[in-house]
């Protein structure tokens, strides 16, 4: 024997050292020692670190501006359609309960104001396109 030896075990290169504890029910706890027997491995620790580093984990980014900007965004589809139907009454009603030139008076007026809407709408398609560009997309890749 050589003078240096000091005798036990050779000493880890990289030893684990954080520890973690965590609880589990009686149901959780059969489902965890019967996947534990399932896979074949002899330590309870190497099994737990393979499935937290093998196995692929999704994470969920909740942005709740771009919710927000969504449920605005239905909302407003909510309202246009709504707008909609009652733009087919109103002109049903126009060419039922009034004469020609009263229709075309009136129906010149919705015409007008049906104009400003689709503006409005071009607008917003514009925002939404441009806040899904330069927001949304960039934050799928994050």
């Amino acid at each position: 024997m050589t003078a240096n030896w000091r005798g036990g075990r050779k000493p880890k290169i990289d030893k684990a050292i954080h520890r973690y504890v965590f609880r589990l029910t009686d149901a959780e706890n059969a489902r965890f020692l019967s996947l534990y027997e399932q896979s074949g491995l002899d330590n309870k620790a190497k099994f737990i670190v393979s499935l937290l580093f093998e196995r692929k984990i999704n994470s969920v980014i909740i942005d709740k501006g771009a919710i927000d900007y969504c449920t605005k965004l239905s909302q407003f589809f909510s309202q246009f359609r709504a707008i909609g139907v009652n733009y087919n009454q109103i002109v049903k009603i126009l060419h039922t309960n009034f004469g020609d030139k009263k229709t075309v008076f009136y129906i010149g007026k919705l015409e007008a104001q049906t104009i400003e809407l689709a503006n409005i709408c071009r607008e917003i398609l514009v925002l939404s396109k441009k806040f899904e560009g330069e927001y949304l997309i960039k934050n799928e890749h994050l």
